[in-house]
């Protein structure tokens, strides 16, 4: 069985669909801990499943290294197989990259490597396409630019705003995550070392 440290910045709405995954007895993964850079409300999801949780404030440490560094005590408590993270709104220091590579995984709102970056929905309208999508990919010390698991394209609308064109992408977002995660437990998906 995998057991999974999920990594939540905000609401935590892939970190849920995960959860409801997860709980399936057929499902090759368990999520064993949940970890947030904030009072987060995803927390809650961890709570009503009865995940334990931690919080390691962005705000309490001097530098990004010395948070990662708190950051790696905690997951090092649980040990996970796979840490994913799932709208976690911090770059993660080189060295904790390095200390879990490739082990880290990631959700981008885009079809990488086109639009990496915070913005990633606003950026694909900015730019007038016809088509977005959704990707997971394996955390290095880039901007979104590990290599590519999985993704899928989604198409933008005439109308859309920034909000519509990502309540379309979430939900792709959420069925990659988990066939990723469903993939990696079973062996079927490989992850690729960061080079």
């Amino acid at each position: 069985m995998l057991t999974v440290a999920v990594l939540i910045s905000g609401t935590g709405s892939n970190l849920r669909a995960l959860l409801e995954a997860a709980r399936h007895p057929d499902f090759p993964a368990r999520i064993i801990v949940v970890g947030a850079d904030r009072e987060a409300d995803g927390l809650a999801h961890a709570e009503e499943f009865g995940i334990p949780s931690f919080t390691v404030p962005w705000h309490e440490h001097e530098s990004r290294e010395a948070w990662g560094e708190e950051l790696a005590r905690q997951l090092d408590v649980w040990k996970p197989d796979l840490i994913v993270l799932s709208g976690l709104m911090r770059l993660l220091p080189p060295t904790l990259v390095a200390r879990y590579s490739p082990r880290l995984i990631n959700t981008h709102p885009a079809y990488l490597p086109e639009f990496p970056g915070a913005h990633g929905v606003r950026d694909a309208l900015a730019a007038g396409v016809s088509e977005t999508g959704a990707s997971v990919i394996v955390v290095d010390d880039g901007v979104d630019t590990g290599p590519i698991l999985a993704q899928e394209r989604v198409p933008v609308l005439a109308d859309d705003t920034e909000h519509s064109l990502h309540e379309r992408i979430k939900p792709v977002e959420r069925r990659l995550l988990i066939d990723v995660v469903r993939g990696i437990a079973t062996g079927d998906l490989a992850l690729t070392p960061s080079s």
